[in-house]
């Protein structure tokens, strides 16, 4: 039996072990953009246009990129994805927090407050962000039927094993449950090439 956590605070309930084999998605560099920001760095009106379907239902890479500059360094061709947002933000990982000269912290998508800003660059404008950059938390995408079964709650924080030649057990690892989800662990390259983990290798949550 091993303990779980609910985010930020330790409990002292004990769940029975147990295996789920979970699908993996490695995620790149990306910026997720408000209406405003899509207007100022692409021209007023602008829509984005789909280019691929990512793993969850209604997200999805779209055809337009941006560059992002940061204090010591610039990125090209960074992957905006949608659909647009309330806030942008900005997901690196911390081999590009290196290069642009960043030290993002580690947060859950939309926890915003205190993080770095970025200047993010398109082909009509540039958005000075304040703030926006982070590295990723690693989550699993879980739909409510699953988390019910499972007896897990939003936020709920488990260990995920890889096998293989590196193999390893992730800690911290936040559920994210909504009746739009699709069963999916998102990890960010760093993450992914020490594990020599791809998209479509599985992964086993332990709780």
């Amino acid at each position: 039996m091993v303990e779980v956590e609910r985010f930020g605070e330790p409990t002292n309930e004990l769940w029975e072990y147990l295996e789920i084999e979970i699908p993996v998605g490695v995620s790149n560099r990306h910026v997720h953009l408000s209406q405003q920001d899509l207007e100022m760095l692409f021209g007023h009106g602008h829509r984005l246009k789909a280019r691929r379907e990512l793993g969850q239902p209604g997200e999805f890479a779209a055809e337009e990129v941006v560059t992002l500059v940061g204090p010591r360094g610039v990125i090209e061709g960074v992957r905006i994805v949608g659909p647009l947002r309330d806030k942008t933000q900005v997901e690196i990982s911390m081999t590009d927090a290196y290069r642009l000269g960043l030290r993002p912290p580690v947060r859950k998508s939309g926890d915003l407050e205190g993080t770095p800003g970025i200047a993010v660059v398109g082909p009509k404008g540039v958005v000075a962000l304040g703030e926006g950059v982070i590295l990723a938390a690693r989550h699993i995408h879980m739909h409510t039927r699953e988390a019910e079964k499972l007896g897990l709650k939003n936020d709920d924080r488990v260990r995920v094993r890889v096998a293989g030649e590196r193999a390893q057990i992730m800690e911290n690892v936040i559920i994210r449950v909504s009746d739009k989800y699709r069963l999916e662990m998102h990890v960010d390259t760093d993450e992914a090439n020490a594990a020599l983990l791809t998209n479509g290798d599985t992964v086993t949550i332990l709780h």
